[in-house]
C-alpha cells in the first residue's frame, strides 16, 4: 500500500499544479476561480502532502491499519471532496454534491487516525 500511497500523493499534487494553470486560463473562469474552486485546490494540495507522509509512514513504520485507513481515508476524501467539486464547477455535475462533506469527514477522521498511528509507532526517546 505505500507504494499506492505515494504514486497517488505524488500525482494528485501534480495535478493540482495542472489544474491551477488550468483554470486560471478556462474561458467559463475568466471572471476569476469560484472559491469553491480555489478551495477544492487548496484541499487537494494540502491532502496530497498528507498521503506522502503517510507513505513515508508505512514505509518507515510498517504498514498498521492506523496508517492504512489514513491513507486509505485521504484518497476517499480527494475523490468526494476535490474531484467531486471540479465535476461540478467544469460539468455542472451535481449528481454526488451530497457527497462533498463525507469527502471533508474522510480527511478529518484521516488526520484523526494519523495521529492515534504516530502515537502508536511513537518511539521512546533517548534524550536522557
Amino acid at each position: 500500500m505505500a507504494s499506492f500511497f505515494w504514486v497517488f500523493g505524488a500525482l494528485c499534487a501534480g495535478l493540482s499544479v495542472v489544474f491551477s494553470a488550468a483554470f486560471a486560463h478556462l474561458p467559463q473562469f475568466a471572471g476569476g476561480v469560484p472559491a469553491m474552486v480555489q478551495t477544492a485546490l487548496n484541499q487537494q494540495q494540502f491532502h496530497a502532502l498528507g498521503l506522502l507522509l503517510v507513505a513515508f509512514a508505512v514505509s518507515s513504520r510498517g504498514p498498521s491499519r492506523w496508517w492504512l485507513a489514513s491513507g486509505g481515508l485521504m484518497v476517499v476524501g480527494m475523490v468526494l471532496f476535490s474531484f467531486n467539486l471540479y465535476a461540478r464547477a467544469l460539468l455542472g455535475f451535481e449528481g454526488l454534491r451530497t457527497f462533498v462533506p463525507w469527502g471533508g469527514s474522510a480527511w478529518i477522521a484521516a488526520w484523526l487516525l494519523a495521529a492515534v498511528a504516530f502515537a502508536r509507532t511513537a518511539k521512546p526517546s533517548t534524550i536522557t
